[in-house]
């Protein structure tokens, strides 16, 4: 049975959450090759994770297309932190 889309939000939150390096400080991030600005890519993903964990606090029900929508910006960052050598494969 496939999770309801509060739930797969939640789910989705948490692998975004454990899979990119937030914790990093910012001298660690913008050191080095820097194809697209990692901070600023960091903050944004952050900014967008916490306004969808308070929606979901809030009893706001995500639709399948807000959790595709936030799984692409994902993983586009993703790549972006791999391309700076932020994320190792």
């Amino acid at each position: 049975m496939k999770p309801r889309t509060p739930a797969a939000m939640r789910q989705l939150i948490q692998q975004v959450r454990e899979s990119l390096p937030f914790e990093l400080p910012a001298a660690y991030v913008c050191n080095g090759v820097c194809r697209g600005c990692s901070l600023k890519l960091l903050d944004y993903l952050d900014l967008e994770l916490m306004h969808w964990e308070n929606r979901l606090e809030e009893g706001d029900a995500p639709d399948l297309q807000d959790i595709q929508r936030l799984a692409k910006t994902s993983f586009k960052i993703h790549r972006v932190l791999e391309k700076n050598g932020l994320i190792q494969v």
